[in-house]
């Protein structure tokens, strides 16, 4: 009897190990586009479709047997496997891994429900298996992404030397990645020639599924015709190749940096065909220790790409599988305060905000400091509801899932996981988003204004955050002198900052 290899839309590898289980001839493969994927930026579903099109194309060139359900047919996900397993009787369903823990629920309801027998396969698309993460996170109260990055160098042998001694003696250089825009400025750096979220020429497969999502998801946000990623593995090789040389050797020097004329920067943006399974993590660390062992690209550039892949990606995986499924109900600041209309209108007078959610509005995409710095931040010291804030994140990013955004977004971002995956919040006044951005120059508010018109919020906000979480916070060693910086001002200073954010955050509703 045949069994059914289901390749999730996020999963789109010749190298899954679901297809390795399979046997070519017998087997069948099924593909589905469901339409209650949950919300989404229109640009984001776009690429998903192209890929999964794409993919079908190319598993039929291999010889597989291929049902490829699309969007105008499945308005139901779990109905649809459902409905296949019924109809086809196959001897097993065989899925690797998903990725997130909503997919796992819905096969494991569906394989219950027909009497199927569900088989997973380990997952190909992260270095360190499920089950060791698990393992090894047991009975912790926290973890820590540092050792989880030595860890994983060490055991892959990635800059590592013959001494078991990291490359160059240091194991992190990010102190080495954060010039700023005064730095930008002096050191007048080129820009990229092209820019990356450029729209790329069309095919068929591109324009059908432009025309789909704009039938189906009218009222998703952005527009489907700025499509600019690639859809295929081809594709995704050539901008892995076109980071790696041209904008990898600079890319440890401004990763931080945030500039509204040049909002990718020198940054690789694969993250998006990297979380489908256009291209594996080690390939894309190969690449990059392969350009320093060429002389094409320094250090503190490839260490700082390095730890983005085996590093901060396997960490947020892992924690969310540790962690779910109560991490998305995650609240530990008690904030909630609704989500501001701005965050899809793009109107306030906070240049940051404004140009940060502007861009992701056109483009779905921002890179991490903005997201962190910018959106996180405000989110954080206002108090904004983390399940709120989380479900943003999660429409409007190329590169978001689920198992991306729960522990970035509430774990990272808004501390709401009560510091299990970072040990202290990433709160930041104006002074940092004046030295990294030059978002201030064209903004309503004056970075270096504490409080009084046209003080800049993010300055009331950061000192307003601590008095309201000082309880929490003095205990802990990286905050403990922030509250005590507060606790030492004058009273009539601090009503006056806290009277000030107040008024501020009442006038968000």
């Amino acid at each position: 009897m045949a069994n059914t290899l289901l390749i999730l839309g996020d999963q789109l590898t010749l190298e899954s190990s679901a297809l390795d289980a399979g046997v070519l001839g017998t087997d069948r493969v099924l593909l589905i586009e469901p339409r209650d994927a949950g919300p989404a930026h229109k640009i984001k579903r776009v690429l998903h479709i192209a890929a999964m099109r794409a993919f079908a194309v190319e598993l039929r060139g291999h010889g597989w047997e291929v049902e490829h359900l699309p969007l105008a047919d499945v308005p139901s996900f779990r109905d649809a496997v459902v409905e296949h397993l019924e109809r086809w009787r196959p001897a097993e369903l065989i899925v690797m891994e998903p990725n997130n823990w909503s997919q796992q629920k819905c096969l494991e309801e569906a394989s219950a429900q027909t009497g199927t027998p569900l088989r997973l396969t380990p997952t190909c698309q992260f270095v360190t298996p499920r089950a060791e993460f698990l393992s090894s996170a047991n009975g912790k109260k926290r973890l820590l992404m540092e050792a989880h990055y030595r860890r994983m160098r060490q055991s892959l042998g990635v800059l590592m030397r013959s001494d078991g001694e990291p490359e160059g003696g240091v194991w992190n250089y990010d102190a080495e990645n954060r010039k700023t825009v005064r730095d930008w400025k002096k050191d007048v750096a080129p820009r990229p020639s092209r820019p990356p979220t450029s729209q790329r020429p069309r095919c068929p497969i591109v324009e059908e599924a432009i025309a789909d999502v704009t039938r189906w998801f009218p009222d998703s946000p952005g527009q489907a015709e700025g499509f600019w990623l690639p859809y295929t593995r081809e594709g995704a090789l050539e901008v892995l190749e076109c980071f790696v040389n041209e904008r990898l050797p600079l890319f440890g020097d401004y990763q931080d940096l945030m500039l509204e004329d040049s909002p990718t920067m020198f940054h690789s943006l694969i993250a998006g065909p990297l979380n489908l399974g256009l291209l594996l993590p080690m390939e894309c660390v190969d690449a990059a220790v392969q350009a320093y062992k060429d002389g094409r690209a320094p250090l503190a550039a490839v260490e700082g790409f390095v730890r983005q892949i085996i590093g901060w990606r396997e960490f947020v995986n892992g924690v969310y599988w540790v962690k779910m499924p109560a991490y998305l109900a995650s609240n530990a600041l008690n904030a909630t305060r609704p989500l501001p209309k701005f965050f899809y209108t793009t109107e306030t007078n906070l240049n940051c905000l404004h140009c940060t959610i502007g861009e992701a509005r056109d483009t779905a995409y921002n890179h991490h400091i903005q997201r962190l710095m910018i959106l996180g931040n405000f989110c954080l010291l206002a108090g904004i509801n983390p399940q709120e804030a989380h479900d943003w994140f999660l429409e409007m990013y190329i590169d978001a899932h689920e198992w991306v955004m729960a522990a970035n977004v509430l774990g990272m971002a808004l501390h709401a996981d009560g510091g299990f995956m970072a040990t202290k919040p990433y709160a930041g006044a104006a002074a940092y988003i004046s030295k990294m951005s030059n978002y201030c120059a064209g903004c309503a508010y004056d970075p270096a204004k504490k409080t009084g018109p046209g003080a800049c919020p993010f300055n009331l906000l950061y000192w307003d955050f601590y008095d309201r979480h000082a309880d929490r916070f003095a205990s802990n060693p990286r905050t403990s002198m922030m509250v005590r910086s507060w606790q030492k001002r004058p009273p009539a200073e601090q009503k006056t900052i806290t009277a000030e954010a107040k008024q501020f955050l009442d006038g968000l509703e």
